[in-house]
């Protein structure tokens, strides 16, 4: 416990979700303040060797590049077709002087050269997955206009431009492999409208999708989608993520009515009206869900909201088997109970959570379920379903009512990630994402636990059984070579696996640098040579988060 209480301690340390850090002061890193106050930096002694901090380190104005549309072309294939690279390869010329001058006006006190600062933004912490190079600059934008006139300078002078949201990526979106500018949308955070009638609220896209929810409590509206703790709205966006709930509310694209969105040449898009639905013109909405910050910057949000049900009820059962478990998830969902979730966890997902919080749940392959709607329509769904388990080898059917109940087990949920570390604290973790048509759900999950049982690393399912999407972490020492491609072959395996199923091979986190190799088997050349060509116009100088999301043997 005390290994993983000081892993958990370092990895909150990260998360601007739970804590707010005072930064020393260096020579080069000024105040940072705005009108609502001093703005706290992080302090990364925990995180950062001081040998670290000094070689490499002593801050330099590098370089930059300039860019080719056909990143193959440049020697650049981490995430090509079958790389097995992790760290991220990327040019660099000195940073333009008149840049940074112009930056500081712009920005006032709302910049950071500071060498700490610039190694968080540049080495995701939730993620292996490593580059070359880190930020050279970190600004903290106040408004839209800030952030047009930020990207309209770095496009002007060819500078790459990396969206910093809550930092809980784990597939590489925010590194810096060209160093550049890395805008961070922390201090964006306003509720700018709330339409309680309509059920819709305007957010910028720095607030955290918990914050919000304790905004919108007192009006009984909450947003429904839970990725990972300290996830902002603006990251959610741009990663199209999901969550436990979205087996019953959709994903982020179905719950996001329009945006505010930089182009890299500076202009505002407003890409959709307040109206539920529209037919009026493309959906550009839906092409910047998911564009991963490679399109423009997320400046505002109009999002969905839902009523926060009048009653629900967390039920957990055990199987023998992850396939049995799957098979109940999939019967459920057939039977046309509106579950709102349905989660899976294997034994040693589960061995992890007992060890992390001082439980003692079976140790075996379990589902949660929530059911929500009437109290009394929330407990017909709740027996309706006890007799499916028990008709599928199922065991030890329990619920819970009580708020407080619901609460512990959704909490122990969310942090399954965190819980793994208990496990093997030293360790890192590559996490896999695939998810296929529900009724092969069963299929993948069990081929895969027979290659993660069989393999001498630690590895755990967790999986939203409902709509088809699991995961699993595998804990490696990404400096041990072998221990790195065991890790890989798992996760290669898995993909292969999910696509042969007619799947993908990211359900919900995106793709990054660490997905990029498998969109070409998933999509087709066609469909990645017109995403390129959609890159291409809106960001000719491809300053706009590149190396991401397209590989990089694409070419038009």
């Amino acid at each position: 416990m005390s290994n993983f209480s000081s892993w958990f301690s370092r990895l909150r340390s990260s998360s601007k979700y739970f804590f707010y850090y005072h930064r020393t002061l260096h020579k080069n890193a000024s105040t940072v303040s705005n009108n609502h106050g001093t703005r706290n930096a992080w302090r990364t002694t925990s995180l950062l060797p001081l040998a670290l901090a000094v070689s490499a380190g002593s801050f330099a104005l590098h370089p930059h590049f300039n860019p080719s549309l056909c990143d193959a072309h440049r020697g650049v294939n981490v995430g090509g077709k079958g790389s097995t690279q992790y760290v991220v390869k990327g040019s660099r010329k000195e940073f333009p002087r008149e840049v940074l001058e112009e930056l500081k006006i712009i920005c006032q006190d709302n910049i950071s050269l500071d060498y700490e600062e610039r190694y968080i933004h540049g080495k995701p912490q939730n993620s292996f997955h490593k580059a070359v190079n880190i930020p050279d600059v970190v600004v903290y934008p106040r408004s839209e206009e800030e952030v047009s006139k930020i990207v309209k300078l770095c496009n002007s002078h060819k500078v790459p431009i990396v969206p910093y949201g809550g930092a809980t990526s784990i597939e590489g979106h925010t590194l810096s492999p060209h160093g550049g500018v890395c805008i961070d949308m922390s201090l964006m955070k306003r509720v700018k409208a709330l339409h309680v009638d309509d059920m819709d609220v305007v957010v910028e896209p720095g607030i955290g999708w918990m914050e919000l929810n304790e905004y919108l409590e007192p009006y009984g509206l909450f947003f429904p989608l839970d990725p990972g703790p300290g996830a902002s709205i603006g990251g959610m966006c741009a990663t199209r993520c999901s969550g436990s709930l979205a087996v019953r509310y959709g994903t982020m694209r179905d719950n996001v009515i329009s945006l505010k969105v930089v182009l890299a040449n500076g202009d505002i898009v407003k890409t959709a009206s307040r109206a539920r639905k529209s037919a009026a013109g493309y959906d550009l909405t839906r092409l910047m869900i998911g564009s991963e910050g490679t399109l423009g910057v997320i400046t505002e949000v109009t999002l969905r909201l839902q009523k926060i049900p009048q009653s629900s009820v967390v039920a957990m059962c055990n199987f023998p088997s992850v396939k049995d478990a799957a098979d109940v998830a999939i019967a459920t969902m057939m039977s046309g109970i509106q579950v709102s979730r349905v989660e899976l966890l294997d034994e040693v997902q589960v061995k992890a959570i007992n060890i992390a919080n001082g439980k003692n749940f079976p140790e075996c392959p379990t589902l949660m379920f929530e059911f929500i709607g009437t109290e009394a329509y929330a407990r017909e769904q709740t027996q309706i379903v006890r007799k499916l388990v028990s008709e599928h080898n199922g065991s030890d059917f329990v619920f819970a009512e009580e708020p407080e109940a619901k609460k512990e087990l959704w909490k122990v949920r969310k942090e399954a990630l965190w819980a793994c570390f208990a496990l093997e604290p030293n360790l890192e973790a590559m996490i896999s994402d695939v998810c296929v048509p529900l009724s092969r759900l069963a299929d993948l999950i069990s081929r895969s636990k027979k290659e993660l049982d069989a393999s001498p690393l630690v590895c755990t399912v967790i999986a939203h059984a409902g709509d088809g999407n699991f995961h699993t972490v595998i804990l490696f020492d990404p400096n041990q070579e072998e221990q790195r491609r065991e890790a890989e072959r798992l996760n290669q395996f898995m993909v292969h696996a999910a696509l042969s199923l007619e799947g993908t091979c990211t359900g919900e986190h995106g793709v990054g640098t660490g997905k990029m190799k498998y969109l070409e088997e998933e999509l087709g050349v066609e469909a990645l040579r017109t995403m390129k060509k959609i890159k291409a116009v809106l960001d000719p100088n491809n300053i706009m988060n590149p190396g991401k999301l397209i590989p990089p043997q694409v070419c038009f």
